[in-house]
C-alpha cells in the first residue's frame, strides 16, 4: 500500500471500511445504505467525496461506534463508553417503533429483552437475555 500513494491508499482504505460496516450491520439483519456509510466515513476521515449523499443519524452513529471500536480497540471497555456507543446507534431513543433505554443499563420492566422475529400474534424467540438485575454484577470491570 505504501507504495501506491496516499490518495489511492486513502480510497481503498475508504472503501474496505464502507464495507466493514455494511457487513456488520448486516449480521444485525439491518441493511444501511452504502452511499450514506461512504459518506459518513469520508467526513470523519476529512476526505474529499464529490456528491456526498445526505446522511441520516443512525448512520452516522453506526459509523462512529465502529470507527471508536476499531481505532481504540485497545482501550478499556468502560461503562461510559460502552453508553456511548449505544447512544450513537439510537440517536432518537428508539429502536424501530419501540422507545428504549439508551445510554444506560437495560431494565426489565417491560418484560425481558428478546430477539423476535414473525408476525404479530406468531412470532418467534431466538434469544432471551439475563435478567437485566445481572448486567452490572456480570459484566466485567474495566
Amino acid at each position: 500500500m505504501a507504495a501506491v500513494g496516499f490518495e489511492l491508499r486513502s480510497d481503498v482504505d475508504l472503501e474496505t471500511m464502507t464495507t466493514d460496516v455494511l457487513r456488520t450491520s448486516a449480521i444485525e439483519g439491518e441493511a444501511l445504505d452504502p452511499a450514506q456509510v461512504r459518506s459518513s466515513l469520508a467526513k470523519r476521515l476529512g476526505l474529499d467525496v464529490h456528491g456526498a449523499a445526505h446522511v441520516d443519524r443512525h448512520v452516522d452513529g453506526v459509523v462512529e461506534m465502529l470507527l471508536d471500536a476499531t481505532r481504540n480497540c485497545n482501550a478499556k471497555l468502560t461503562a461510559d463508553r460502552l453508553f456511548g456507543w449505544h447512544a450513537a446507534m439510537f440517536p432518537t431513543g428508539r429502536s424501530g417503533m419501540l422507545n428504549i433505554l439508551v445510554g444506560q443499563y437495560r431494565d426489565d420492566s417491560t418484560g425481558p429483552m428478546q430477539v423476535v422475529s414473525g408476525p404479530m400474534g406468531r412470532e418467534k424467540v431466538h434469544y432471551q437475555a439475563p435478567d437485566a438485575k445481572r448486567l452490572k454484577k456480570e459484566r466485567r470491570p474495566s
